[in-house]
């Protein structure tokens, strides 16, 4: 049974709050993320958590239930929340407040949990979602979402997969949709020589659905024909596809899976992982990055023992032409005792900045296209640099996103719905790879 359940800020500020059992005093309420991190209890007053968005999403209890039952629920209410609110942030949260009571009050009964379904909280849930970025058919980004079968050349606005479920009840666009994300997160350790020393790969096949009426409908996705799970599966010499193993969600029908490589699914409103897979130690295609370092010492006045660190960056995309990576952010250790820098970029669109706290360079670079190579040279300044503080520059670690591509290969072949209706649906997809962990070593 759960007595509390409460949203916190990263900074501990209280956004949602629900009692149950009128347990909880206003001073314990203060202390409850100092309890959180530090005491997980207090007075025989138990708390389990989640973070989901930069949100702690929390329960207490007093009684004994299963941890991995009340995890799940609080993971089921941020997705609940960020289905009907649109996105999972502080500011939607405290831009939609009284929908999120709402969705409390229906799901769990004092203190026990009754449903997390969707489909059943559509039919009582009265307050309408407050967007806190306006949806726009004129709103277009470089990350668009394109259509399968015969829609390659149309392209959905970026945030439009983004907006609540649960559009104004008078607006009587854009209700007719299907979202389809493949999602991969790259995780890569480069030697300092550029020899791959790991790869994995951990991907999941997302659908968010927005049909004003879901019960009856069969979607069909199919996958690569040439998809292959496990080295046992292994078809000739090669195949264009492989991933170790994957995980389907309960709804999916796999009686086509087998043979045709087709899922089978009854989408319901709002987001759900019907897919997860993941490639260990071993990338189908070349790393994405190559990066060619440089570090020296050199004296500004030797004197006074005042010298810097030159750094020498300079950084490949292998991605085909026609590619871009975006939000491109190569972070370099530097050793502590910095204290200012220059550099020299090879582009103007380019920054760079020193971080003395962190004790690391920030370099970055919004778009990279395919192809491409840029360089940077900087010159960090550090009083009494000795040949053992070279050492604690290193290794470079980068963060970035890949529109448009996948890793492992897997496509979506087609999405089918079944019964065929008037006035079709509109179905997108839509292929992004995120670095998960890329790491360089000099």
């Amino acid at each position: 049974m759960i007595s509390q359940i409460f949203i916190l800020s990263s900074k501990g500020d209280h956004l949602i709050y629900k009692d149950f059992v009128s347990l909880f005093s206003s001073a314990l309420f203060c202390l409850c993320l100092h309890l959180l991190i530090l005491l997980q209890s207090h007075k025989g007053l138990h708390f389990i958590h989640a973070r989901q968005g930069g949100l702690y999403w929390v329960a207490s209890t007093k009684t004994n239930p299963s941890p991995f039952t009340i995890i799940e629920f609080l993971n089921r209410l941020a997705a609940l929340t960020k289905d009907y609110c649109g996105s999972l942030s502080e500011k939607s949260v405290r831009m939609n407040f009284a929908l999120i009571y709402e969705l409390l009050d229906e799901m769990v009964d004092f203190g026990y949990i009754q449903t997390t379904s969707t489909d059943i909280l559509k039919n009582f849930i009265q307050t309408e979602a407050v967007s806190s970025k306006p949806f726009s058919l004129f709103d277009l980004s470089n990350v668009g979402l394109f259509g399968a079968e015969t829609q390659q050349s149309k392209v959905a606005p970026s945030v439009a997969a983004s907006r609540p479920i649960m559009s104004s009840r008078g607006e009587q666009g854009g209700k007719n949709e299907i979202f389809v994300d493949v999602i991969e997160r790259l995780s890569v350790v480069i030697g300092s020589k550029g020899v791959l020393m790991k790869a994995d790969i951990h991907g999941e096949i997302k659908i968010k659905c927005f049909l004003p009426s879901c019960s009856g409908e069969l979607m069909r996705i199919g996958l690569n024909e040439e998809l292959s799970i496990g080295k046992s599966q292994l078809k000739g010499y090669s195949s264009a596809v492989r991933v170790d193993e994957c995980r389907f969600h309960q709804a999916v029908k796999l009686d086509e899976f087998d043979t045709f490589r087709i899922l089978k699914v009854c989408p319901s409103q709002g987001e759900q992982t019907v897919m997860q897979y993941q490639l260990c130690d071993e990338l189908p295609c070349a790393p994405p990055f190559q990066l060619f370092p440089s570090v020296e010492k050199d004296y500004v006045n030797r004197s006074v023992n005042l010298s810097m660190v030159l750094i020498f960056l300079k950084l490949r995309c292998d991605l085909p032409p026609k590619s871009t990576a975006l939000n491109v952010s190569i972070t370099v250790p530097v050793p502590k005792g910095s204290t200012s820098m220059s550099q020299e970029l090879s582009s103007p669109d380019q920054t760079a900045e020193l971080q003395p706290k962190n004790k690391a360079l920030l370099w970055e670079i919004p778009r990279f296209p395919g192809g491409a190579q840029l360089s940077a040279l900087f010159k960090v300044d550090v009083p009494g640099l000795s040949s053992a503080s070279l050492l604690e520059v290193g290794p470079v670690s980068m963060s970035f996103e890949l529109p448009k591509q996948t890793c492992t290969g897997l496509q979506i072949r087609f999405l089918r719905l079944s019964p065929t209706q008037t006035g079709l649906s509109q179905r997108w997809v839509r292929y992004v790879t995120h670095s998960d962990s890329y790491t360089i070593r000099i």
